[in-house]
C-alpha cells in the first residue's frame, strides 16, 4: 500500500516534533553536567558545604589535586556562579572560597548521585559475586 505525500509530510513534520522534543529535555541536562562535570568539581563542592575554606585548605581536603587544577577549578566555577573568592581586607593575602546561595541547590543532586552510585557498585560486585 502506497502512502500519500500528505502523510510523508505529516510523518517528517512528527519527527522534527519528537527532535525538538528531546533536544528541549537534552539541553538542561548537558548545562548542568557541564557544571559539575569532571573529577574535581563535586569534591571541591562537598569540602566548601563543611564551611569556607582558603585555597590550601581546599587542596588538603580534595585529595590528589594539584595547585593548578585546583586554580583552574575554582576560576571555572567561579565564572559560573557557583563559588565567591572572598578578599579579606583586615589580613592581607587571605583569600577565602566559599558556595553561593545559588550552589547550594546542587546539594539533592549529589545526594542523589550518591545513593546511585552506591547502588550502582552494589549491583556490579553482585553480578561478578564479590563482597559488597
Amino acid at each position: 500500500m502506497e502512502t500519500t505525500t500528505q502523510e510523508n509530510v505529516s510523518n517528517q513534520n512528527s519527527g522534527i516534533a519528537r527532535v525538538e522534543e528531546c533536544k528541549s529535555e537534552v539541553v538542561p541536562i548537558m548545562d548542568a553536567l557541564y557544571v559539575i562535570s569532571g573529577k574535581w568539581r563535586v569534591p571541591i563542592t562537598l569540602a566548601l558545604m563543611e564551611g569556607n575554606k582558603r585555597f590550601g585548605e581546599i587542596q588538603k581536603a580534595v585529595w590528589k589535586i594539584t595547585s593548578k587544577v585546583l586554580a583552574h577549578e575554582l576560576k571555572e566555577m567561579e565564572l559560573n556562579g557557583f563559588i565567591e573568592r572572598k578578599v579579606n581586607e583586615t589580613l592581607p593575602g587571605r583569600i577565602e572560597y566559599e558556595l553561593t546561595e545559588y550552589s547550594w541547590s546542587i546539594k539533592p543532586i549529589i545526594i542523589l548521585l550518591r545513593d546511585f552510585g552506591r547502588q550502582h557498585r552494589d549491583k556490579i560486585r553482585k553480578e561478578r559475586g564479590q563482597k559488597a
